[in-house]
């Protein structure tokens, strides 16, 4: 009797560790993305394209569900060869992290960086280089949330080199003057109106001092946008 009783655990015992081996393998993550951009991916897609990307992934990178990468594999991949698809311009805060913003991989983006994310002849001819002959859809300037840059050209901060590189974004604070609340850099809704202010200088500084990005713009060949990023939930406000 408690022989014939062991044989019939054996194949209950069977069963169930199927049943967690086969639940394991259901709640297994997929194998990380290796893929990278290629010459005719590129080719095939359009600004708008693009664009719906890009909102696409920050709507993933703040909800938490960033894309799982292989990035030993998309570096061997793309070492022959880029096919970017956008190029960012964006400050240099540390905070900011252009590729997970908005969730592209190796080779994905071109990145441009300057404290307070101006323009100046060397950013606009690495654009040109991006767009022209690097095949770039989308030209995108990210100002951000509680910036270091904005706030110094508020105060007229005096120090070294970073004097000049405020006066690059003291317009911008000209231009908010019409601000109806306090204009203080403790104002964080002032801060942002000047931030975006300067977005929207350094898009109009981009069409009128680059013939190509303006004519490619003119084409739908590229589009030319501004967005604001905040710092405390990871998403990204469009400036017109």
């Amino acid at each position: 009797m408690k022989s014939s009783n062991k044989k019939a655990v054996y194949p209950l015992a069977l069963l169930g560790l199927a049943a967690v081996l086969a639940a394991c393998m259901r709640n297994e993550e997929p194998p990380a993305d290796s893929h990278v951009t290629t010459a005719e991916e590129q080719a095939h897609l359009t600004p708008d394209e693009v664009l719906r990307q890009f909102k696409e992934g920050n709507d993933r990178f703040h909800s938490g569900h960033l894309t799982r990468r292989n990035h030993n594999e998309q570096v061997r991949k793309s070492a022959p060869g880029q096919f970017p698809k956008a190029f960012v311009l964006s400050c240099v805060d540390s905070r900011v992290p252009v590729e997970d913003v908005f969730d592209q991989g190796i080779g994905d983006v071109f990145v441009g960086r300057v404290a307070g994310n101006f323009v100046n002849e060397d950013l606009l001819g690495s654009m040109e280089f991006a767009c022209k002959v690097a095949g770039a859809k989308l030209l995108l300037v990210m100002a951000h949330q509680h910036c270091g840059a904005v706030r110094g050209a508020i105060d007229d901060v005096k120090l070294g080199n970073l004097t000049t590189l405020l006066d690059k974004i003291k317009p911008a604070v000209a231009l908010s003057q019409d601000f109806p609340g306090e204009k203080t850099s403790a104002n964080p809704l002032f801060m942002k109106r000047v931030a975006e202010n300067n977005v929207r200088l350094t898009l109009a500084k981009i069409r009128a001092e680059s013939p190509i990005l303006k004519e490619m713009e003119e084409k739908d060949q590229i589009k030319i946008v501004g967005a604001f990023y905040r710092l405390t939930d990871g998403t990204l406000e469009f400036v017109e």
